[in-house]
């Protein structure tokens, strides 16, 4: 319960009180530099050891004229690093930059609603790995690994950035899979994948599920009102 207290203060927080920025931040710093078209080829922003935001975000923009992509560092309310690597990128074919008109879930939010998922599904995390790219579907999604005091992975937590929908989750609720929690086809209470603690698990998600979208309406941030009040 504690880090859902913890989440929603962040909330409340203004963004210059907080240690480290947040991925809507981030963005903002790249509109300043290279002017706001720019974030219209952003392939993905990730952060990693957020506690709850991490101190650095990587941003990679797919490069004018098809020469590759370029990955820019951002810390302390600045550009860090500027690099064009050689290698490929996952998930930089075309059509695979983000929306940014669609997004309505800051960093902050996602992490609220990550840790709450956690809360609900019994699983005690220290840091908060985060991603935000498409999806199969061309959706903008958020990826949020939460990691022990070890830093080893204790589950996974896929957001939809438009409307705070937990798609699916990893290592969570007991181990239960998505086809265990997503499969409604049995309807004999006795048998089944659902039967006993199956059951209960995919009830418990379900009701999360429900719980994260009353939490989204209160963290829902549209970043294009964001960015626009500069």
């Amino acid at each position: 319960m504690w880090r859902v207290c913890v989440a929603l203060l962040v909330l409340a927080t203004p963004v210059w009180a907080q240690s480290n920025a947040t991925a809507y931040e981030a963005l903002r710093v790249v509109g300043r530099d290279f002017g706001h078209g720019a974030l219209s080829r952003m392939i993905s922003i990730t952060g990693r050891k957020g506690d709850p935001q991490p101190e650095k975000w990587k941003i990679v923009l797919e490069d004018p004229g098809g020469r590759g992509v370029r990955e820019l560092q951002i810390a302390d309310g600045k550009i860090d690093s500027d690099e064009r690597p050689d290698r490929d990128v996952a998930g930089s074919a075309e059509g695979a930059t983000i929306d940014v008109s669609r997004l309505n879930l800051d960093s902050s939010g996602a992490y609220a609603v990550a840790s709450h998922t956690a809360e609900a599904s019994h699983t005690s995390f220290a840091t908060a790995d985060y991603a935000l790219r498409t999806d199969e579907r061309g959706e903008p999604i958020w990826i949020v690994t939460l990691r022990n005091r070890s830093s080893r992975p204790v589950g996974t937590i896929y957001i939809g950035a438009t409307g705070g929908t937990v798609k699916r989750t990893e290592g969570m609720f007991a181990g239960a899979t998505m086809e265990d929690v997503e499969n409604d086809y049995d309807t004999d209470e006795e048998s089944g994948p659902f039967s006993g603690v199956k059951r209960q698990i995919k009830h418990a998600f379900h009701r999360t599920q429900e719980e994260a979208r009353g939490m989204f309406q209160r963290v829902r941030r549209s970043f294009s009102d964001f960015i626009n009040r500069e």
